[in-house]
């Protein structure tokens, strides 16, 4: 994000993990998000900060009164026909468009191969990010990738596993079997770290609006 940028949206804020990284003094950051409960919770946490209800295809925000629009986990839910020109539209001249993901680093084999245990399971979400529909207005899409490890015990990789959405709500037997493999996987007496990519995207408002 450009250190000159001094209002800042954080797009599906959440409960606000990336809003405390996007505040800096002079800086007004707005965040937006479209579940109640999460505004909520986002108020205990940061009720400094403004919280407004909306999605990436309606931010309730004027034109061109933005420096950077910051989108992290979240722009494969959006519909970028609609998006992308809301985006443009709350952008000022020159502004930024930041999508940004954390992913397990699959060029480490174990992770690759924790990978495919669960896209053997047929809840597992398949993410299209939507990254390569941006086009127009913007100027085409830089990545730049960021590696980095969180040190976690096997029982906290399992852990893990198991809260996912998907592997809640499998059959017991099945669920018991996945976990099974997860855990003859790793080393319970080995420390080990679970390595990250931070993919981040960005992607400047050019001079032609739609």
């Amino acid at each position: 994000m450009a250190e000159h940028a001094r209002t800042v949206v954080d797009l599906g804020a959440g409960t606000g993990k990336l809003t405390r990284a996007l505040r800096a003094p002079g800086r007004e950051v707005i965040a937006v998000e479209p579940s109640v409960g999460m505004r909520a919770k986002f108020s205990e946490v940061l009720p400094d900060v403004r919280v407004v209800e909306g999605t990436g295809e309606s931010i309730p925000l004027p034109d061109s009164s933005v420096d950077t629009l910051v989108c992290a986990q979240a722009w494969h839910w959006v519909d970028t026909e609609r998006a992308v020109p809301e985006a443009a539209r709350v952008l000022r001249p020159g502004g930024r468009l930041s999508l940004v993901w954390n992913s397990r680093d699959l060029s480490v084999p174990w992770v690759a191969e924790l990978d495919g245990i669960l896209r053997d399971c047929a809840g597992a979400p398949r993410e299209d990010r939507h990254v390569d529909r941006v086009g127009a207005p913007f100027e085409p899409v830089r990545r730049q990738d960021f590696r980095w490890s969180h040190p976690m015990t096997t029982g906290e990789v399992v852990d893990m596993v198991a809260s996912r959405s998907y592997m809640i709500t499998m059959e017991p037997a099945a669920r018991e079997e996945l976990l099974g493999r997860v855990r003859a996987l790793l080393d319970p007496e080995r420390p080990m770290e679970m390595p990250y990519v931070t993919e981040c995207y960005r992607a400047e408002l050019g001079s032609l609006r739609p």
